[in-house]
């Protein structure tokens, strides 16, 4: 086909004055017959002095972060500085599909309006550019300077090595640590190091994973890491590859407690199939990870089709533990049906813990600064709101648009479980793992659902935390009507823009 489905820039300013050769690959089988100079992309190859990201896809979320064109996965490097919020996420600038690893990068004063910033971290010598973290060096323990920010990577070429890059100007623009790489090893799945200061331990941390466990390290001056221990083995669920770790302290609700989280992002594996994040609890003394859990139970954050590579921010205020997921599903993630962009990160969560039955498990609530979005009250459902539910027992809300595509939504409170049936929600003929019945547990009564849409996905959550679910949907026109069975009662508000 002679049509271009839309542009991406290449900045030609930094190569001014001097000869430029680019290697160009398409993956797969593009073409069968003829000659790659006929393809379209290069008849159609222009200058321009500036590029036009207008939006032009009806399922772009109105309130989720999302890259402005190209494609994305995994949050990261996130931090909190300075009362902004800064999220680095895996980005291909070039296409939207997977390729051309690199760290784009989006601020953000409310977690909820992202502003798109200059690329951050792009492809070098050594591979291209994984998962990672940032850190806020506070004391300058790696002698980059008080308040550098300090970025750590995995760089993907003939193996799997662990980079380091660091900031000065508030995680705008990153030096490569010329003694890269700083942690290699001979493991063909070695990546997305999560660096954090362990206040207790008096030392950094850093976990990664390697193959399908989890490897701790130390440093005193993130240059130079010792290799403390390993966790995973016969622990939890190994149906796919272990990927994007995070390890935390979190008090306990209602108890004087603290308890460690370790958070093993797994694809595939999911309890519905494809991509999910599954958890530990246990303690950490700084060297090793001790897991409370029975070896063979899997417990898993979020019970949704499309909630993946969760990671925490460093340095968030007031001592809240703050994360973002993205919102997609490996299943088919390069096929959904938009063009301009793929995917959008989930709203941002307020994680903690809670005990029931004897068990610990991580609460998971929108963060606060949802509430202050919320708008005024509406009659019917729109593409973007936030529903809430009062429950007082068993029932079945349906939303519905005219064209008969519709959600439905049950609970069942003997059974404590939540039905989410999106097999007529809309566009789901690009995957057969898309179209399915999802369920999650609720460990106790839910009083209370708040359910939150934007164009193309519904996050639902528990009241009080206990239960989460992260789902995508694209119905070919918004969801208008809401109709509720059993004991419910439903308020709908607008969400502001």
């Amino acid at each position: 086909m002679d049509k271009v489905d839309y542009y991406v820039p290449f900045d030609l300013q930094p190569y001014q004055g001097s000869s430029l050769l680019m290697d160009v690959f398409t993956p797969g089988d593009r073409r069968t017959i003829g000659d790659i100079s006929y393809h379209t992309c290069w008849k159609k190859l222009k200058y321009a002095e500036e590029i036009d990201t207008t939006n032009h896809e009806s399922f772009r979320p109105a309130y989720h972060h999302t890259p402005a064109y190209g494609w994305m996965n995994d949050p990261n490097g996130m931090f909190y500085k300075d009362g902004v919020w800064h999220l680095y996420y895996q980005y291909n600038p070039y296409g939207s599909q997977w390729e051309n690893m690199s760290w784009g990068h989006s601020t953000s004063s409310d977690l909820i309006h992202w502003q798109t910033q200059p690329l951050a971290l792009e492809p070098d010598a050594l591979g291209t550019i994984f998962s990672g973290s940032c850190v806020v060096d506070k004391e300058n323990t790696a002698g980059f300077g008080k308040n550098a920010i300090v970025a750590f990577y995995t760089s993907a070429g003939a193996r799997q090595v662990q980079s380091l890059a660091y900031s000065t100007d508030d995680g705008r623009t990153f030096t490569k640590y010329p003694g890269n790489p700083i942690i290699t090893s001979q493991a063909p799945d070695f990546r997305d190091p999560h660096v954090f200061w362990n206040e207790e331990a008096g030392h950094w941390n850093l976990i990664l994973a390697a193959g399908q466990q989890m490897s701790i390290y130390s440093s005193t001056n993130l240059k130079e890491w010792k290799h403390e221990s390993d966790f995973g083995a016969n622990y939890g669920n190994h149906n796919g590859v272990w990927e994007c770790p995070d390890l935390f302290p979190l008090p306990v609700e209602g108890t004087d407690k603290t308890k460690w989280m370790l958070i093993c992002n797994i694809n595939p594996g999911g309890p519905w199939g494809g991509s999910a994040a599954q958890y530990f609890i246990g303690t950490f003394d700084g060297k090793t990870f001790t897991c409370e859990d029975d070896p063979q139970e899997t417990k898993w954050m979020d019970y949704g089709k499309d909630h993946y590579a969760t990671v925490s921010f460093d340095n968030a205020p007031d001592g809240r533990r703050v994360a973002i997921a993205w919102m997609s599903n490996w299943q088919y993630a390069n096929l959904v049906p938009t063009r301009q962009f793929r995917s959008a990160n989930s709203i941002a969560r307020e994680l903690g813990l809670f005990e029931y039955q004897g068990e610990t498990y991580c609460s998971v609530r929108p963060v606060r600064e949802m509430d202050a979005f919320r708008g005024k009250q509406i009659a019917r459902p729109t593409e973007t709101c936030e529903i809430v539910v009062t429950l007082k027992g068993d029932a079945q809300l349906t939303l519905r648009n005219g064209k008969g595509e519709k959600v439905v939504i049950s609970y069942n409170e003997a059974e404590g479980s939540i039905d989410f049936d999106r097999r007529r929600s809309g566009e789901g003929s690009f995957s057969d793992a898309f179209p399915t019945i999802i369920t999650s547990p609720t460990y106790g009564e839910v009083r209370q659902l708040r359910i939150f849409i934007d164009r193309c996905s519904m996050e639902l959550f528990d009241g009080d935390g206990k239960m989460a679910m992260t789902n995508l949907v694209f119905p070919s026109e918004p969801y208008n009507r809401l109709s509720i069975q059993g004991k419910a009662k439903a308020r709908i508000y607008s969400l502001q823009k």
